[in-house]
């Protein structure tokens, strides 16, 4: 595969929308794609909304799209912001990076920033690979996020069955060995639609703000990311259970908790089954009204609409992140 420079695709790393998403009390949003629809509405939600966008795959996602095509939707996606009205900045970014190949190959390939996960491994362990991740990345310029602490919950090739809250004891040393650009912590999100296994009535119960705060305490002004974050909107929810989905007893984290977190050291908060649940909605109400619909275009073309609209209530309404972007 050819190898690139991502700025040859008009992508830019973290740093700069990292430091306004500080500066200004915001978080940067980091919807994931899996499919052509997904990338356009998440382009076009926050080009209308004018706020700065991290675009993700997973290692999965990038395998169900074809490593090929990825590098030519990310200029597609720089474009369709243009022509939505304003050039947005735009990251492409590797989700859960699983090794040092995979990071590797993501970056040669034209990715401004990449993950790697060794959360699941020992500090030493999360440290050594982490480095080597940060090592190659910076040389081409690109930013490197890593995990402290173990989210619970199931999401494409994540899986941990049980969580483990970020030791803010360890952070400062781990950012010191490791020379990361951003961390993500576990506060008590979880990952996929199924978060919380709730009564009727029942709260989910609230981040453990008192690790986040301490942890900014401990490394001031450094960036803080959220995975998991999706709050499980409960009109999908009740649109795909009336339309012959079962999703029950699903919760996810109350946006209120999220505009708390986006306004303190959080300047990058993950999206993703939030966003599948919006188009699933959608296809399966034009599903059960329209039986003898056959044409992709009748319900992925709604479901984008849906998509869109969902985009940009989370930049305004809950991340802060719309209206940053100014047009030149």
């Amino acid at each position: 595969m050819k190898k690139r420079h991502y700025t040859e695709l008009g992508l830019v790393n973290t740093k700069a929308m990292f430091a306004q998403a500080m500066q200004e009390r915001f978080a940067v949003p980091a919807y994931n794609f899996n499919n052509m629809e997904q990338l356009q509405a998440i382009v076009v939600g926050c080009a209308k909304s004018a706020s700065p966008v991290i675009l993700q795959v997973s290692g999965s996602a990038r395998s169900y799209i074809g490593s090929a095509f990825l590098p030519h939707m990310a200029a597609a996606a720089v474009e369709l912001a243009k022509d939505t009205g304003l050039a947005v900045p735009i990251a492409l970014h590797l989700d859960h990076g699983s090794s040092f190949e995979l990071a590797k190959e993501c970056i040669d390939a034209g990715f401004s920033s990449v993950m790697i996960d060794a959360s699941h491994q020992s500090f030493a362990d999360n440290v050594a690979l982490t480095r080597q991740v940060v090592e190659y990345a910076h040389a081409h310029e690109v930013t490197v996020e890593s995990e402290l602490g173990v989210l619970a919950g199931i999401e494409d090739e994540v899986s941990a069955e049980h969580s483990s809250y970020t030791r803010p004891e360890e952070v400062e040393r781990f950012l010191e060995q490791t020379g990361v650009d951003s961390l993500a912590i576990s506060i008590g999100t979880s990952h996929g639609a199924f978060k919380f296994k709730l009564q009727p009535g029942q709260e989910p119960p609230p981040l453990r703000f008192d690790i986040l705060e301490a942890i900014e305490k401990l490394v001031p002004g450094f960036p803080i990311v959220l995975h998991g974050a999706s709050s499980v909107t409960p009109a999908h929810v009740e649109m795909i259970n009336k339309y012959g989905g079962k999703m029950d007893n699903t919760a996810g984290i109350p946006e209120e908790q999220l505009r708390r977190a986006a306004a303190s050291a959080v300047c990058k908060v993950n999206i993703d089954s939030d966003g599948r649940l919006a188009m699933t909605a959608v296809i399966r109400k034009i599903f059960a009204e329209k039986p003898g619909e056959f044409d992709p275009r009748k319900y992925l073309g709604p479901a984008r609409d849906e998509l869109i609209a969902m985009v940009m209530h989370k930049n305004s309404a809950v991340l802060g992140s719309a209206g940053r972007i100014q047009a030149v």
